[in-house]
């Protein structure tokens, strides 16, 4: 494991089957919020690891892929007397919503799976089917200047055909040691038990998180600094060909920059601007250059600035 990593994600790298309208046929692509945000951190130049476990069906073809890119994958587990995780997305017409089944569910992150040594910048909890525990988001509190969390994978639970419902309860106490909140509007509600963001932006401050982010897609997102909110803009696409893990890369970009101590909004810029990239091309396969991301985040930094 690296030491004083910038960017360590934790939670499952997964198997995805995407059915988009454009495309005849479903592909599979390497999938998992771990895999988008690790790669758009260290698309800008920043160290990435990744905790998680795998499965014996998980194609080695996407951890050599990932090495290759340059991700630290000493703390990948793979069981290969278990299943990965995984899942099929299908998309609408327009891209503007999915449907989600689960197809396998991996074993859980244990505190026994965590280096004896791990010290990292950043840590971002991104779970994507409960595999993360409050006693491990506690221990890597203690590893990290900044805790950041992506609630999706807690707040899902499964029915038995596999579709998923955001209904889970999730144990509250983790937001009291995070300092960087993302997720989409819809997460954000079913989290708190509000109606209105506002109400919900503040119940996730009221726990002590200092930065909220909450994305609305193509409405771009809410960022909102110790109760002073912003809306980003989102950043344009030069075209639209698969929207999966827009957010994650979205978190990958404004932690990297969070970590060089520039101020929240470019950070939400650069977020956006390399999100805006990762969705032209199919699954995490296309993150642009390190120069278009920042071109992209300048002109959208500007705008916000001209409000």
């Amino acid at each position: 494991m690296l030491q004083n990593v910038d960017v360590l994600v934790v939670g499952h790298l997964s198997i995805d089957r995407i059915l988009l309208p454009s495309r005849t046929a479903p592909f599979t692509v390497l999938g998992g919020a771990a895999a988008y945000t690790s790669l758009a951190a260290k698309r800008l130049d920043a160290t990435a690891s990744v905790i998680s476990k795998v499965g014996g069906n998980f194609p080695e073809a996407y951890l050599w892929w990932l090495k290759q890119e340059g991700i630290d994958l000493s703390g990948v587990v793979k069981k290969t007397d278990q299943p990965s995780t995984s899942f099929e997305l299908n998309y609408n017409k327009d891209l503007s919503e999915r449907t989600l089944s689960l197809k396998g569910k991996g074993a859980p992150i244990e505190l026994t799976d965590l280096p004896e040594y791990l010290k990292a910048k950043s840590v971002h909890i991104a779970p994507i089917a409960n595999e993360v525990s409050f006693e491990v988001i506690q221990r890597l509190k203690q590893c990290s200047n900044v805790l950041s969390l992506d609630p999706q994978g807690l707040l899902r639970s499964f029915d038995e055909a596999g579709n998923v419902l955001e209904n889970a309860s999730v144990d509250k106490r983790i937001l009291s040691l995070v300092n960087i909140y993302k997720s989409s509007q819809a997460e954000i509600l079913a989290l708190t038990d509000q109606t209105e963001l506002k109400a919900a932006i503040k119940a996730v401050h009221d726990f002590g998180v200092g930065t909220i982010i909450v994305t609305l897609g193509a409405k771009g997102a809410v960022l909102s600094v110790e109760g002073a909110q912003f809306n980003i803009a989102a950043c344009p696409s030069h075209v639209l060909v698969d929207p999966t893990g827009a957010g994650d890369v979205f978190i990958g970009g404004f932690l990297t920059e969070y970590l060089r101590q520039k101020e929240s909004i470019w950070c939400a810029c650069v977020g956006s601007a390399a999100a805006s990239l990762v969705v032209e091309g199919l699954g995490p396969t296309y993150f642009g250059k390190k120069e278009e991301i920042y071109k992209r985040a300048k002109v959208l930094y500007e705008k916000e600035l001209k409000q």
